[in-house]
């Protein structure tokens, strides 16, 4: 995924995003651009009101079938984070909170130049890294969960009512 509010030829585009493939995932064409919008909306990339690329700038720029991109938008549309207006595209609906920019840039190079350098000067190539980065994030959500369980059950009482 690629986030430009310009096109390659220098001029203005109407959209901030220009979906990329990467055929060898084994994830579905129609998935991958689900995944980029919800990526982008979550890092703030895009935000309410931002419009989409249209359906025929995808088809002509990644060679693929309308029926790709419409089912993509129509999930996304489905999840309530885009909408269609007639005659003038396809906009973002919803625009989750999240981190600032600066705070996620700085949290992006620190796993540039710290983390994935160490991974990858262990010898871990990008699949390695992935399923590393993986458990150690399904780790971390279990932790995170035995934290609260922990934290709800100092509060309860003798009689096992929460305080």
């Amino acid at each position: 995924m690629q986030i430009d509010k310009e096109s390659q030829s220098g001029e203005a585009s109407p959209s901030s995003i220009v979906f990329r493939l990467e055929p060898r995932s084994g994830v579905p064409t129609y998935l991958q651009l689900v995944h980029q919008v919800e990526h982008a909306l979550r890092l703030g990339y895009l935000r309410e009101g931002d419009q989409l690329p249209r359906v025929k700038d995808v088809v002509a720029s990644l060679s693929i079938n309308p029926n790709t991109v419409l089912k993509a938008y129509r999930d996304l549309e489905q999840k309530g984070l885009i909408g269609g207006r007639p005659g003038q595209g396809t906009f973002v609906m919803v625009s989750p909170e999240t981190v600032g920019l600066p705070e996620l840039t700085a949290l992006r190079r620190s796993l540039v130049t710290g983390w994935l350098r160490d991974a990858s000067t262990a010898g871990l190539d990008e699949d390695g890294i992935t399923a590393l980065f993986m458990a150690a994030l399904r780790d971390f959500r279990d932790r995170s969960s035995e934290s609260s369980l922990a934290g709800r059950d100092r509060q309860r009482g003798d009689d096992g009512v929460v305080a």
